[in-house]
């Protein structure tokens, strides 16, 4: 029997599909999180655009192109203690089916260097925020028993890296947080799932992207660009993924396996 005849069973083309849903994705003004909210868009979910500035106009130009629907939403995460009024005000305007926190800070600095201030700076953006969202959605989501949030790791979510500790402790922390919320959470519809992008050319300067050495490590022969993330992301928001919860899902071109 082909899959998708049986009575009741959904077809390949629906259970990919995003229509109907709205997606909430987190620093899509660029890079990554532009490629993920055009993508999703473009799979048939209505994309809240969230910025801490309002300069969104490319994201919702791509959008629009793709025929896609989108809305703002402004939003300072470093001000976490007016974050979660301003969550609930968004929940109240709309319901979110889908959440990608994307939004990150990077410091590249060695631990003797590091201020407490910009350690906190970072633990806030890529960690407090990231609780604070996945709880105040998530609790909407667990209310309707329904819903996919997909957490934005990194490469030092698995590993420690060089001069990073405050990078490298926050990430590996949403694979915590991850694995935890789908412990909770998955009985009740809502999966929880963490992507894992290696090494992407997103417009940040790195010194990896000059280094012959690391390009020759990626099985995969060159850097991951924007588009190459939209399938897995797609992917985890779908119904396609409604038994995948709790998942690490790496994608770079094969560095890590190597």
């Amino acid at each position: 029997m082909e899959y998708g005849t049986r009575e009741g069973q959904p077809r390949l083309a629906e259970m990919f599909s995003l229509s109907g849903k709205v997606a909430l994705v987190t620093g899509s003004r660029a890079g990554l999180g532009r490629a993920m909210a055009t993508g999703l868009a473009e799979a048939g979910a209505e994309v809240v655009l969230h910025g801490h500035h309002d300069d969104l106009d490319e994201t919702e130009e791509a959008i629009a192109r793709a025929g896609g629907k989108s809305r703002r939403w402004i939003a300072d995460l470093l001000e976490i203690d007016a974050l979660g009024a301003r969550v609930d005000d968004l929940l109240a305007q709309t319901r979110v089916d889908i959440l990608v926190n994307n939004a990150a800070t990077f410091i590249r600095q060695s631990a003797l260097e590091l201020t407490w201030e910009r350690w906190r700076e970072v633990q806030t953006v890529n960690l407090d925020a990231v609780w604070l969202l996945c709880t105040r959605v998530g609790a909407t989501m667990v209310e309707r028993g329904a819903g996919k949030i997909i957490n934005v790791g990194s490469m030092v979510s698995l590993q420690g890296g060089v001069n990073r500790s405050a990078y490298s402790a926050s990430k590996h922390a949403i694979t915590g947080i991850t694995k935890a919320l789908s412990n909770e959470w998955a009985g009740r519809g809502v999966q929880v799932n963490t992507v894992i992008p290696g090494y992407f050319r997103t417009g940040r300067p790195s010194p990896a992207f000059s280094d012959p050495v690391t390009q020759a490590r990626i099985p995969a022969g060159r850097f991951g660009e924007p588009e190459d993330i939209v399938g897995s992301v797609v992917f985890l928001a779908s119904r396609a993924a409604d038994y995948v919860t709790g998942h690490q899902l790496i994608v770079d071109g094969g560095w890590y396996a190597r």
